[in-house]
């Protein structure tokens, strides 16, 4: 697969999952923070997000046919989560009026480090649903 259709389908899983965290996100802060607190609203948002991940990158992989080897995979999360990175450190901050390190700091020490292992999942994604396919005795082989 050529590097456009890998840059393609990292667009269209960011897309994706990006788009259902901002609607998610409205849900947590507007009904679930006032009802149990910004900790447990961002744990109770994780699942949900871990499932959005894995059939958004299922979907995409197939839809985009982003080969099942880990390279294409692998890179494919790469970007995606550049352009999730991307997003945070501009668009997000300057929203907020925040500072890097204000930014930083501002994380819960539960919900913040399960936040950045949800990053690494994100990333992993498409290529952990590749591996899957191939448990399951589907023909793709990852190399």
């Amino acid at each position: 697969m050529k590097r456009h259709g890998i840059v393609k389908a990292a667009g269209l899983y960011f897309a994706l999952v990006f788009g259902a965290g901002f609607v998610l996100g409205a849900i947590r802060v507007l009904w679930l923070v006032p009802a149990v607190g910004t900790r447990m609203a961002e744990l109770f948002e994780m699942p949900v997000m871990l499932a959005v991940s894995i059939l958004s990158a299922r979907w995409v992989t197939q839809y985009v046919q982003v080969p099942p080897t880990a390279p294409s995979r692998i890179g494919m999360g790469g970007i995606a989560l550049a352009m999730v990175l991307a997003l945070d450190f501009t668009v997000i901050l300057w929203i907020r009026g925040l500072s890097f390190r204000q930014y930083v700091e501002a994380f819960d020490p539960v919900a913040g480090t399960a936040y950045f292992v949800m990053l690494g999942l994100f990333a992993l994604m498409p290529w952990f649903v590749a591996y899957a396919t191939r448990s399951k005795g589907c023909p793709e082989r990852l190399s």
